[in-house]
């Protein structure tokens, strides 16, 4: 199948990068690390999402380059749906890729069953930036500084700090070869957590009092509603890493955070240790990850959806 990507991007000349709503450091990380690389090929690319760049993510290489619709999807060669477990994932951007011929998806979603005919799937990998650094590896693609700086965020987010269960030996590899590239540790770790707003502050201060610990101390979870957003002057985008914090306390093995939504649901963000699955509760609820990050979004007031979770939890 690599083989196939790679005539794709070989024999094409237009492309189009898009990846899921609620924009994160993979999905960003890898739709720059892809536009830089078609670029230097001598290609046309552009990157075009639903939502616009959170804030901390705005410092990386080429981020002013990416758009939020485009006039015409005639004259692309080929999609790339990055870090999407299904076409759906995109939001509003999916409206363009029916028109468009040839469909890629590089993904490492333990949930996605293959929804394109070309496709790059790994659940084993840590992160999509991780399998384009290894497509760009096979291809001999020359890494530029911008393309491994933004590899390395599209990782260093993924693993948690290189935290998380998936840090392998590979992805320690492939970080060391990108800050042999030019990429530094230092500085994109500060811009991403070390660069937050006041209203953040204050919207994670009203968050600390909504939490809630249950099953004797293994599971504690967090409440943000459009009310605490309204009051802190936060936006939905600053909630990005609240659902690590219940997690870090000694004891607890799953941790939650219900978020509010604007179509009348409520998303829900799940983290788990070792080996507790929590994407089998995601998938029970239409939603799925990994199996100790996973997210699913429910309808229904705050007290039926946490009943319905709590539900679930108590039989996992």
């Amino acid at each position: 199948m690599i083989e196939e990507i790679k005539a794709a991007i070989h024999s094409g000349q237009n492309f189009f990068i898009t990846s899921h709503v609620r924009l994160d450091g993979d999905a960003l990380g890898s739709e720059l690390a892809l536009y830089l690389m078609l670029k230097g090929l001598g290609k046309q690319a552009v990157v075009c999402n639903q939502d616009e760049t959170p804030e901390q993510y705005r410092f990386l290489p080429a981020a002013e380059h990416i758009v939020h619709s485009v006039d015409s999807v005639e004259e692309y060669d080929a999609g790339f749906l990055l870090d999407c477990s299904e076409a759906e994932r995109v939001g509003s951007v999916s409206a363009y890729l029916s028109d468009i011929k040839t469909l890629i998806n590089i993904d490492h979603h333990i949930s996605n069953g293959g929804f394109t005919r070309l496709r790059m799937l790994d659940a084993k990998a840590s992160s999509t930036g991780e399998l384009l650094f290894r497509l760009m590896k096979e291809m001999n693609v020359v890494m530029t500084e911008d393309i491994c700086t933004n590899l390395y965020a599209a990782i260093l987010t993924d693993t948690g700090g290189f935290r998380y269960s998936n840090t392998g030996r590979e992805t320690l590899r492939a970080a060391g070869d990108l800050v042999e590239g030019g990429a530094d540790p230092q500085w994109i770790s500060e811009n991403i957590y070390q660069s937050d707003s006041p209203a953040k502050l204050k919207l994670l201060a009203a968050a600390m009092e909504t939490i809630e610990i249950d099953l004797e101390n293994r599971i504690a979870s967090m409440t943000v509603t459009f009310e605490h957003l309204r009051r802190t002057g936060a936006t939905m985008d600053h909630t990005e890493g609240f659902v690590e914090i219940p997690r870090t306390v000694r004891g607890i093995d799953i941790a939650v955070l219900y978020t509010q939504m604007e179509d009348g649901k409520f998303k829900v963000s799940l983290r788990s240790k070792g080996d507790v699955n929590v994407e089998k509760i995601a998938g029970r609820f239409g939603g799925g990850g990994h199996a100790n990050a996973a997210a699913c979004r429910i309808s229904g007031d705050i007290d039926t959806v946490k009943a319905r979770i709590y539900q679930a939890l108590r039989e996992l």
